[in-house]
């Protein structure tokens, strides 16, 4: 059963939503690349899942919880104090970053503990870039990674530069992973495939179908 809801207000600039999962039965999870950052508690404790790139499986026993807070896209800012590039792909566990610390035995629960921490680290660093919500828009659009950097009044290689740091990679990555999102929602919507690939920017239905199985390791249809 898995079920998210807005975030609180001090916290709304930054964050999609809070979630919770709980496992109905032994299998394996399949998460799917979104330009987010997640923070999570598990059952082996609090992490941070990075910047995905592609499919990502986690293995759950039944009655597994999860609970997480997950950021807006670009919006990670400073508050994990590494790289957002050096998490890229991976499943961290907060005791491995020097800038959080979670307790044990949260009075709170462990959602409250999670949201307090993040609460108060984010009064402490610096805010994210603020051009990284326009990087992902454009790019999302359909448009290319130079029109994007020309658009913004950057170079290419500035562009580069600010997406790596605020999503945690390239920007030819970041238009993938965002067109594969968007894609994915009109597909949800029941537009048959050709449509999907028209309207979310690819060049025809074979490079849609291409792109969905690089990053979800599935067909369109399965996540659909």
């Amino acid at each position: 059963m898995y079920a998210e809801w807005a975030p609180t207000p001090e916290l709304t600039g930054r964050v999609t939503c809070f979630w919770r999962l709980v496992a109905e039965a032994a299998g394996t999870q399949l998460v799917v690349p979104d330009a987010c950052v997640d923070l999570i508690w598990g059952p082996n404790g609090p992490f941070v899942a990075g910047p995905d790139t592609g499919p990502a499986y986690t293995p759950t026993a039944t009655g597994d919880t999860f609970v997480g807070i997950r950021f807006k896209p670009g919006s990670v800012g400073g508050l994990f104090g590494v790289p957002l590039s050096e998490l890229r792909d991976l499943r961290v566990p907060v005791t491995d970053l020097d800038a959080l610390s979670v307790p044990d035995e949260p009075s709170g629960g462990r959602l409250g503990a999670l949201r307090s921490v993040v609460t108060a680290r984010l009064r402490r660093t610096s805010p994210p870039d603020r051009s990284a919500p326009a990087v992902a828009a454009a790019l999302r659009g359909g448009r290319s990674v130079a029109e994007v950097a020309w658009e913004l009044g950057l170079s290419e290689r500035q562009l580069h530069r600010r997406s790596v740091a605020a999503f945690g990679y390239a920007p030819k990555t970041l238009q993938r992973v965002v067109r594969f999102q968007r894609a994915l929602r009109l597909a949800r919507t029941g537009m048959p495939p050709a449509e999907v690939a028209t309207a979310a920017g690819y060049f025809d239905q074979a490079h849609l179908s291409h792109d969905v199985k690089r990053l979800s390791g599935v067909q369109l249809r399965h996540l659909v």
